[in-house]
């Protein structure tokens, strides 16, 4: 009872600008699973929102984050939208080894920025924080590439990011990215329905 009497009175407490971001953050989800163009649009303009809110509220590194995913809006609406069409950007698949090697380098720069927010300066979480900060960042990418795997990126950070909400009593974040691992776990299972189809009428074409 506690936990969602906390959560209507954080969604009461929430701006207009908040819900329109939140919304946009929705609506960005849900078009990037249909591999919409305009989930690019939807992304720009909710993290433009974030930025704002966070950079006035003095979150400088969540500021910078959403400014990063503003550029990112903008490169991957460039590379969904090459010769005016989608359809020379299809879902690919990365080897394991790629993962691995990305999961590496990716782990080392979270833990020393992990390292450096834990000694220098009053973060709580830091490790925790820098960790879904910078897959976050890389994952990022892996949707403006359209690679199959970042759903499952997404699903770990998510339910990482659900931990450090409920330990930080941001209880209307939470409840949003319970949405956000559910329809995670939905993006994949649409693009690897996709990406299977397309292989497997490839290979018949072979």
């Amino acid at each position: 009872m506690d936990f969602l009497t906390q959560t209507l009175s954080g969604f009461t407490a929430m701006s207009h600008w908040e819900y329109i971001a939140v919304g946009l953050s929705m609506a960005y989800l849900l078009l990037a699973i249909k591999e919409s163009l305009w989930c690019w649009p939807a992304a720009f303009f909710s993290t433009l929102i974030y930025t704002i809110l966070y950079w006035n509220g003095a979150l400088l590194m969540e500021s910078l984050l959403n400014f990063y995913y503003m550029y990112m809006a903008v490169y991957g609406w460039l590379a969904w939208r090459k010769n005016k069409s989608n359809s020379d950007l299809k879902i690919t698949s990365w080897p394991i080894k790629k993962h691995i090697t990305l999961i590496i380098f990716t782990t080392i720069s979270a833990a020393s920025i992990g390292y450096f927010m834990a000694e220098f300066t009053h973060a709580d979480f830091a490790y925790l924080d820098s960790f879904t900060t910078c897959f976050a960042v890389v994952t990022t990418y892996l949707v403006a590439k359209k690679v199959l795997e970042n759903w499952l990126y997404w699903i770990v950070i998510d339910a990482a990011s659900m931990y450090l909400y409920f330990e930080k009593g941001y209880y209307p974040t939470l409840a949003l990215f319970i949405f956000y691992t559910i329809m995670a776990a939905w993006g994949f299972k649409t693009w690897y329905e996709e990406y299977a189809q397309t292989k497997n009428a490839s290979l018949a074409q072979a």
